[in-house]
């Protein structure tokens, strides 16, 4: 008799197992069927339109457009400028992300205090304007792939930086970056975690931010992005545009060289 209740139990087991696999599978697929469905009126056209028209209009103390802004390109170019960010820059001497170059052309051409809006919290003034620029020049690269440049020595700093920053254990729950990107098959809840280190992880993940998150109902840049994860995993928030995030930006942008940029994309 235990032998037979034994054999039935294993029996449902297998047939549930299946059952629960089949389960998983369809809630990935729903999602990525509900991003589809919502990628035809994605909200981010309404950033990327407020970005480019913000780039052309005088504004700032200098009362000057942000169109003689280089970032990398030349100044004004900015097709293809976006999939080769975080990049050394000589005139301010350092690797900046495209967040951090937008402050110094904003400082520099017109005249606002980079200072103060780096200070001022995500989607509010500035912080918000910031935010329309990066949908709309993340958008001009939008199909082009990765090409983050390595040949300049803080570059190749930079990118070591933010390795061992992506693998650093620290904060209440003795997390790392690593924790939730470092390796195939995590998930938070019916989210999908893309592995960072490599392709293609690496493109799904830092290739497609700028994102709209429908859960907020606010498009968010990579600086809101790696903030949120430095929240969640219990570390003091990063300073916008810090190294730190910048370094970060460098190592995932290598890692997605060759994938191709998505953005602006809908997050959940």
């Amino acid at each position: 008799m235990k032998r037979l209740i034994g054999l039935t139990a294993l029996t449902a087991l297998l047939a549930v197992t299946p059952m629960a696999a089949m389960a998983q599978k369809t809630t990935a697929e729903g999602i990525a069927e509900y991003r589809a469905m919502l990628e035809d009126g994605n909200p981010a056209e309404l950033f990327e339109a407020k970005g480019e028209d913000l780039w052309k209009q005088p504004r700032g103390p200098k009362n000057a457009s942000l169109q003689g802004c280089d970032l990398g390109k030349g100044p004004g170019v900015v097709k293809g400028a976006f999939v080769e960010l975080p990049r050394y820059f000589a005139d301010t001497a350092r690797v900046q992300d495209l967040e951090s170059r937008l402050l110094t052309c904003m400082e520099t051409l017109q005249g606002f205090s980079a200072a103060a809006i780096a200070k001022t919290p995500f989607g509010r003034d500035e912080q918000k304007n910031i935010e329309a620029y990066v949908a709309w020049i993340s958008g001009e690269s939008k199909g082009m792939k990765f090409n983050l440049p390595q040949t300049h020595s803080q570059e190749r700093a930079m990118f070591e930086v933010g390795k061992r920053l992506f693998f650093m254990r620290g904060g209440t729950h003795d997390f790392a970056c690593a924790s939730c990107h470092g390796e195939e098959g995590k998930r938070i809840r019916l989210q999908d975690l893309p592995k960072l280190t490599s392709n293609p992880g690496a493109v799904a993940g830092f290739g497609a931010w700028p994102a709209y998150r429908v859960s907020s109902g606010e498009l968010w840049g990579m600086q809101r992005r790696l903030n949120d994860c430095y929240r969640q995993q219990r570390f003091p928030y990063p300073g916008y545009a810090s190294d730190a995030t910048i370094a970060l930006g460098v190592y995932l942008g290598v890692n997605s060289q060759g994938g191709v940029a998505i953005t602006p994309s809908l997050k959940r």
